[in-house]
């Protein structure tokens, strides 16, 4: 089966546009038409009375249907009069109906034709439209009296239907131009519009709009996370389904608009609608921590809304560890192919010079030592999460040419909540790499890390011999952002707090401006106990 005739959407508007146009200058014509027949058809038929009431009160008339006057007269009178006035016929006739005129001088004398004279002849004004000798026309009766108001017969002025059709046509051009004009500006201004709704809808068929707006739609839905969307009345235009899930709409309008607006109140969308931007705002809602941002929605540089994306804290949470592992996992491996390399050159600068004995020596002091680093880091440090990760951070260390010491009285049972490794690894590693920082401003840098578990709590310290942190500054370094190290820093101790407050430990904080920094950290903690 042939598939319909698509027309574009610029070809439609116009077609409607030029449709509609035509419709309206149709019925204009038809109505004009009407009234212009009209008034022409009136305007004859005064004019015919003007000349027949002229005729009737003119004493030559009147004298001859009294015998004062030859009836000859009257005729050349009634002849004249039709001649200078254009009009068919000008006849005057007695009370008996008898003419005394006509544009015929054979039809004088004989009775007048048609039967609509008799009202006139009773001194009644009428107007009709009979068939006479001369034809069809449009007739003006007047009755004549003489000087003493006695009738004396009727004038009949006529108009032929010919005339008249010729009139209506010559005042009809100026009709016909102002449809013409009509059409011509009508298709132009259905071009334009066409052209400008086009340019509207960014040169998109009305197809592709309903499809882009299917895409959209599903995007949104099927989008893990929360989408909600205001106009400039703060009025919801937008709410995908996972943003009902984390706010808790449950297909109640009125709670879910109360909900909504409740969510709506504690993001401070108001902020965003005066064209101010929120970054990751940690809001709580129906049970949820969501991290949300909010983004004024600019149109031609006025804000006419705003839109907040927001996701559960929870599922960041886990991303997060997954990358922290993979990311301590990837720096491992980097610190020790660098430290293995440089140990290869070693190797190859002795086996180059022939130095066999050294070479033999060198191998022997490196073998053990990389043993007793790693055997000591799995005696003290029971959680295999966490030991891994630190023997990653003494290769970073290394390669750092930062002395990192594991204390030794330091012990790390294993924790009953693998949850509580992760969030050990977040802390223990945010706080050794700023320590490697502030400590590779010294001659000789050195970091300690101590753990000490006792009666259900940990206590972990970071100690390093940097340059110490400000007074003015220990207040300030846990928030989102803040960093004296520039731009897209100031994260870690934000995370640490965040990890710190999510265990319910307590922080404390020491430092000596040039002599060093220590971090003592306290936390609850249930190790593993044996099956």
């Amino acid at each position: 089966m042939r598939k319909g005739i698509r027309l574009r959407l610029q070809t439609t508007i116009t077609l409607l546009v030029c449709l509609v146009v035509a419709l309206v200058l149709l019925c204009v014509y038809v109505m004009y038409s009407i009234e212009v027949s009209e008034q022409t058809r009136k305007g004859l038929e005064q004019r015919a009375v003007a000349i027949a009431r002229t005729a009737a009160y003119t004493p030559l008339v009147y004298e001859a249907l009294d015998g004062k006057v030859e009836p000859k007269e009257v005729q050349t009178y009634a002849e004249h009069v039709r001649r200078i006035n254009g009009v068919e016929f000008v006849v005057v006739m007695n009370m008996q109906g008898i003419r005394l005129s006509h544009p015929d001088p054979a039809q004088i004398g004989k009775h007048f034709r048609g039967g609509d004279e008799v009202s006139a002849l009773h001194g009644q004004e009428t107007i009709s439209i009979a068939d006479g000798s001369l034809g069809r026309s449009i007739r003006a009766f007047e009755p004549i009296f003489n000087a003493n108001g006695k009738q004396v017969g009727a004038v009949a002025v006529g108009v032929s239907i010919g005339t008249l059709m010729t009139a209506i046509s010559d005042n009809k051009w100026i009709l016909y131009w102002g449809i013409a004009l009509g059409a011509l500006l009508g298709t132009i201004g259905a071009v334009l519009l066409a052209r400008q709704f086009k340019r509207l809808m960014f040169g998109l068929e009305p197809r592709q709009i309903a499809r882009l707006l299917e895409e959209r739609s599903a995007m949104l839905q099927s989008a893990k996370e929360g989408i909600l969307s205001v106009d400039s009345r703060f009025q919801i235009t937008l709410a995908n389904a996972e943003a009902s899930r984390l706010i808790g709409a449950a297909g109640d309008s009125e709670a879910d608009e109360r909900r909504f607006r409740e969510f709506l109140r504690s993001l401070q969308m108001e902020r965003a609608l005066a064209g101010e931007p929120l970054k990751d705002v940690e809001v709580a809602a129906n049970g949820h921590m969501l991290l949300v941002n909010v983004e004024p929605i600019q149109v031609n540089g006025q804000t006419e809304g705003a839109i907040a994306t927001f996701r559960d804290m929870t599922e960041i949470s886990r991303l997060m560890e997954r990358l922290s592992g993979i990311s301590m996992y990837a720096d491992t491996l980097r610190a020790q192919t660098h430290e293995f390399m440089n140990k290869l050159h070693i190797m190859m600068g002795l086996l180059h010079m022939k130095q066999y004995d050294r070479l033999e020596t060198y191998i022997r002091s490196i073998v053990p030592s990389l043993q007793m680093e790693a055997g000591t880091v799995r005696e003290q440090i029971k959680d295999p999460i966490v030991a891994g990760f630190l023997i990653g951070k003494l290769s970073r260390a290394r390669e750092l040419h930062v002395r990192m010491i594991l204390k030794e009285d330091a012990l790390l049972p294993e924790a009953a909540d693998p949850q509580v490794a992760y969030e050990l690894v977040t802390i223990v590693g945010n706080l050794l790499e700023n320590a490697m920082e502030a400590s590779r401003q010294s001659i000789e840098p050195v970091i300690e890390l101590g753990f000490d578990y006792n009666d259900e709590e940990l206590a972990i310290t970071v100690n390093d011999n940097g340059i110490g942190i400000p007074d003015e500054l220990v207040e300030r370094m846990y928030e989102q952002g803040f960093s004296t190290k520039g731009h897209d820093r100031g994260v870690g101790l934000y995370l640490v707090r965040r990890s710190i407050a999510k265990l319910g430990g307590d922080i404390r904080v020491i430092s000596y401006e040039n002599s060093g920094t220590i971090f003592e950290l306290t936390i609850p903690y249930s190790i593993k106990r044996g099956d």
